[in-house]
């Protein structure tokens, strides 16, 4: 076999391969092979019928289709790695000769992987982030919602006021019929929480139990969701909350703790670290932008149209399905034209493409490996963040084939951190900020380049 590569653009090239006839010896005879088990002559026992019998009744041309069908994969694969190509999707083949006994001549076009120029340092990149400042007002806040969880609730013989838990039965009408789907008895609801309806707020304040109003509202959910519907809310209970006073007393019935001040310095610190995360992260991103300004890295166009068919499909097919909303309705509470839908996915593909190639080829280029105990600790992460168990995570990523893809997204988090260890990070204070744990800097690169490629390749899915 013979093959040639001729580029065609920086991201696609065209093969021309010529393959002696008698190369396809193997793929013939297992044709003949394939066609002896599908067919039946009168005369000869099933799948020994000779091969001359088989081209007289069936003809020679079902036999070298079949074999030409079994062969072009072996020989493209042949000639891809001869040319030592990094193709990405399938080819397009095209047969340009065949002749019985001759020869079979066919092109295939693929797109490939770009060849990429990186810098050879990075100390260049410069970023700013935001400062690590913990306020007074922060504290107070955090111990605040731990009060809130802490609450008691009592019922109340008065009429329902704003921050009361009010039990209520709903009966949701659209065009003047009660919906299938519209009707819940005894939901507990906190005025002013914001969690159901638009209108029910001030529907159900100044009401006491037995009480009932009807407001108008749009319905976020259901068989309806999107649609006016006049909903008839009735209040069976009203219940005042009430907060524990912020004492010691407090402080040891909701943590380890013996003193509210013992409390208040353990919120700090805990607000402290997830701000230096926020920050890790907020400077993988940045420098990430910074990183993509200083390559140049052509994206297929192909490969960019399948990446922006794949992140439409996943948003409606997975995204808003759960949600009940149609991409129109979607588009609307975003208030967004469809041509800025388009435009902002269409960049978002663009980013995803690039940030995959330029990072894959730093990871070639540092030599960077990733061992189980890293591989296991992204996947128990991963696991978290889908709301599955690590055990259904891990079934299903191997289940799907996708160990590969989380081993790329941990080696990226890791060629991403090189970066960000080489590149100066300064906080809106101007101070230099050294991102020295090398484990939660490659946990927030891990975190950004995931959510960069998004769907830049599968993702395991429940």
């Amino acid at each position: 076999m013979k093959s040639a590569v001729e580029t065609l653009n920086p991201t696609r090239v065209r093969l021309t391969v010529e393959v002696p006839f008698e190369e396809l010896k193997d793929s013939l005879d297992a044709a003949y092979k394939k066609i002896n088990q599908q067919v039946t002559v009168k005369g000869f026992r099933k799948g020994k019928i000779p091969a001359r019998i088989i081209d007289q009744r069936f003809g020679r041309g079902a036999v070298l289709e079949e074999a030409v069908n079994d062969a072009l994969p072996k020989f493209y694969t042949e000639a891809v790695n001869g040319a030592e190509l990094d193709v990405l999707g399938q080819p397009e083949v095209d047969i340009t000769e065949l002749k019985d006994g001759e020869t079979l001549n066919f092109t295939a076009e693929v797109d490939i992987r770009p060849v990429l120029e990186l810098p050879e340092d990075f100390s260049s990149i410069e970023v700013e982030v935001d400062a690590v400042e913990v306020s007074d007002e922060d504290i107070e806040k955090s111990v605040e919602q731990l009060r809130e969880r802490f609450a008691s609730t009592s019922p109340v013989e008065r009429p329902a006021e704003d921050g009361d838990v009010v039990t209520v039965d709903l009966e949701a009408k659209v065009d003047g019929e009660v919906l299938e789907d519209g009707v819940a008895d005894g939901v507990s609801y906190t005025i002013g929480s914001g969690e159901l309806l638009e209108g029910i707020d001030d529907a159900v304040k100044g009401l006491e139990a037995g009480g009932e109003a009807t407001f108008t509202s749009e319905l976020k959910g259901g068989s309806a969701a999107g649609r006016q519907a006049e909903v008839t809310v009735k209040v069976t209970q009203v219940a005042a909350r009430e907060l524990p006073e912020l004492d010691d007393e407090f402080a040891q019935l909701a943590s380890e703790f013996d003193t509210l001040e013992e409390l208040k310095a353990d919120s700090r610190k805990r607000l402290a670290n997830m701000k230096q995360y926020d920050q890790a992260t907020q400077a993988q991103e940045r420098v990430l932008e910074k990183l993509l300004e200083l390559v140049e890295v052509p994206v297929p166009e192909k490969l960019l149209a399948d990446e922006i068919n794949t992140r439409k499909h996943n948003l409606e097919h997975h995204q808003l399905d759960q949600m009940g909303l149609t991409l129109d309705k979607y588009l609307e509470l975003q208030g967004k034209t469809a041509e800025e839908f388009e435009t902002e996915t269409r960049e978002a593909a663009v980013k995803g493409i690039k940030t995959q190639f330029v990072l894959d080829e730093l990871v070639k280029r540092e030599k960077l490996n990733v061992n189980q105990e890293e591989l296991t600790e992204h996947l128990m992460r991963r696991a978290a963040s889908s709301g599955m168990s690590p055990d259904q995570f891990a079934q299903a990523v191997v289940e799907g084939g996708q160990v590969p893809l989380l081993v790329g997204e941990v080696a990226r988090g890791k060629a991403l951190a090189v970066v960000v260890e080489s590149a100066t990070v300064k906080d809106t204070n101007g101070e230099i900020i050294d991102l020295d744990d090398e484990e939660d800097t490659e946990e927030a690169a891990e975190a950004t380049t995931e959510d960069a490629t998004e769907s830049a390749e599968d993702k395991p899915e429940a």
